[in-house]
């Protein structure tokens, strides 16, 4: 007899990142496994959400608390409904020696949250993984999203649905006037560290992303327009920006540049 050992390539390597999505749309991606060994290969798509350990595997302490800074859970937020935010098709199947299988990732976000993210993993023959790589992806409420700085929020949520409230106009004279949907204001914290030596120093950079998401909902609009405000203020502080309004658009990401240097005073 001869021995051969299974041998297959793989298109994604580290992480697959499905990007920004609308909350309750879903987005899909592909991946492709070959086969270069001369034998034909059994394989097994396992995702870590639906490992029959991940209950006990839960009961420990989370990493944010012992390190806050370090995120390193691989089953991140999950879906209110209880169906797994990603899916993979096919999922069992066997691929002939010298071929190639494609394979179809579906992101299906039901709620807002940027830490949907799970782990998945090409099983040969029921016991050898052959390869592991993150999945990941957000999801938004509204079109536009804006993100940098230093996080303020941990990556572990809870399931329980927090109720929207109302706006502070919205009840007068005892009665409950109708409302429009108020949503918490998210807050970012750029963090910028000025160097003063001798001679003229450089201002301290730190940087912006303001995305608009490709949406079905919102099929008609090419781009998104945002602004800055308070711009007078910030100048006095020392603080500049460098597109102070612009546009962005569908399903693009553009980065604004934010610098510093601090007044005399």
């Amino acid at each position: 007899g001869r021995g051969v050992m299974p041998s297959t390539v793989c298109s994604v390597e580290d992480v697959l990142d499905m990007g920004y999505v609308m909350a309750r749309e879903k987005v899909t991606s592909t991946f492709k496994i070959q086969n270069t060994s001369t034998l034909t290969l059994r394989y097994s798509i396992q995702l870590d959400s639906l490992s029959p350990t991940r209950d006990k595997d839960q009961q420990r302490i989370p990493s944010f608390i012992m390190s806050s800074l370090q995120r390193t859970e691989f089953v991140g937020t999950q879906n209110y409904n209880g169906l797994s935010v990603f899916s993979i098709f096919p999922t069992e199947g066997e691929i002939v020696a010298g071929k190639s299988q494609d394979f179809t990732v579906t992101f299906s976000p039901d709620h807002e949250s940027l830490y949907y993210s799970d782990r998945l993993r090409v099983v040969l023959f029921g016991k050898q993984t052959a390869h592991v790589f993150r999945l990941k992806g957000a999801a938004r409420d509204r079109p536009m999203f804006v993100e940098g700085g230093i996080p303020l929020d941990v990556p572990v949520e809870s399931l329980a649905v927090t109720l929207p409230v109302l706006s502070q106009d919205t009840i007068k004279e005892g009665k409950v006037l109708p409302f429009t949907l108020q949503g918490p204001v998210k807050s970012i914290l750029l963090v910028l560290e000025y160097l003063d030596g001798e001679g003229s120093a450089e201002p301290a950079t730190t940087e912006l992303k303001v995305g608009a998401i490709q949406t079905a909902q919102f099929a008609s609009k090419k781009n998104v327009e945002f602004s800055f405000d308070n711009l007078p203020l910030l100048q006095q502080k020392g603080f500049a920006i460098d597109s102070v309004k612009g546009t962005v658009e569908c399903g693009q990401v553009k980065r604004i540049g934010v610098s510093w240097v601090p007044p005399a005073d």
